[in-house]
């Protein structure tokens, strides 16, 4: 018998993939138009949002601000010193976070899905993955659940080290009205004063491990369904180190980015009291709004620069730990048809 020829493998892509920085900056060069318009809307929109936010905030606490005036110019009749109490607005302050929390997360869900969309329509992974690139279907109207993640994720990873906090400080923290119920320098006290570092350090692998979470809501999964995909690409040998290698340097990114524009933006801060003072009379309300002017041009500046960046990146990781089972799932049915059709005796075929 002639020896039969050995079957041909099918290649599992049809080129070979670039890395994970290259495929990152191909889809934000490739498709930069949509991402810099989609980014600008954003953007726009959410300094809008959060600075009509912010005026009725100051609007709010307003009666706080006037009393404070009134105490200075008391203080000063007296000739006494006077150091204001910060109390009364860190609680607006924290009563109101939701609503900026609310404002960066439908911006960073709208910027996923638009990447998302970027990144799979470059994607060639499959004919599948071609057919949902044209159509659109994978991330068309996915903002609720890309921002449902989000929600979720938050209630995941942040009441442990809310909660540890608070409990830390109850127990150890120093309080005028009540003693504390630890006594210094004991092992209890040393290890209820540590705990809430070991819950930051645990709520930060539960953070990482649910990063690719919101892309891939944007891919068509629900927010339960994303969480549960992140969690199983993640905890990889594969995906594991993938995800921390590109967490850290967009952290580093991110950080870097916010400190250098704050720092740029400081004269702002005397322009704006300036004005603030001038319109309203109130050194308070001047001093507060000269002290967030930066902090907010540096949220929206970050915002614009890194969060398409990052967004990109790990939709493109994401694509990459979903499609490679799949891809050789496919290649090894293909390799065994192939070898089942070559081995197969010559003929007709019974009917």
């Amino acid at each position: 018998m002639p020896p039969q020829p050995d079957p041909p493998v099918p290649p599992t892509s049809g080129s070979p993939q670039p890395g994970l920085v290259a495929a990152t900056f191909t889809v934000l060069w490739r498709r930069r138009g949509a991402l810099a318009g989609a980014t600008v809307r954003v953007v726009g929109l959410s300094g809008l949002a959060g600075l009509l936010v912010t005026t009725a905030i100051f609007a709010l606490a307003w009666p706080l601000f006037t009393r404070m005036r009134n105490q200075r110019i008391w203080y000063h009749h007296i000739e006494d010193p006077y150091l204001h109490d910060q109390t009364d607005l860190v609680l607006v302050a924290l009563g109101t976070l939701p609503l900026f929390l609310l404002l960066l997360g439908t911006g960073s869900a709208a910027l996923q899905a638009v990447c998302s969309r970027a990144v799979v329509t470059e994607s060639a992974q499959s004919a599948a993955t071609a057919r949902e690139s044209r159509s659109g279907d994978p991330v068309r109207g996915r903002l609720r659940p890309v921002l449902a993640v989000y929600t979720l994720r938050g209630l995941i990873v942040w009441p442990l080290p809310l909660l540890v906090a608070f409990v830390a400080n109850r127990l150890t923290g120093y309080h005028l009205d009540t003693p504390e119920p630890l006594e210094r320098g004991s092992w209890p006290h040393t290890l209820v004063e540590t705990s809430p570092a070991v819950a930051v350090f645990v709520a930060v692998l539960l953070r990482l491990a649910l990063t690719l979470a919101p892309a891939a809501a944007a891919a068509g999964l629900g927010p339960r369904a994303a969480v549960r995909r992140s969690w199983s690409l993640t905890w990889t040998r594969a995906g594991a180190p993938r995800v921390l290698a590109l967490a850290l340097p967009l952290a580093a990114l991110t950080a870097g980015v916010f400190r250098l524009v704050v720092q740029f933006a400081l004269p702002l801060r005397p322009l704006v009291r300036g004005l603030v003072e001038q319109a309203t009379g109130n050194f308070f309300a001047a001093y507060y709004a000269g002290m967030l002017a930066p902090v907010i041009v540096g949220v929206l500046v970050t915002t614009a620069v890194a969060l398409p960046v990052t967004c990109t990146a790990f939709a493109v990781l994401h694509d990459r730990l979903r499609v490679p089972r799949t891809t050789a799932r496919s290649a090894q049915d293909a390799a065994d048809s192939t070898a089942r059709h070559v081995c197969s005796p010559p003929g007709p075929r019974p009917e």
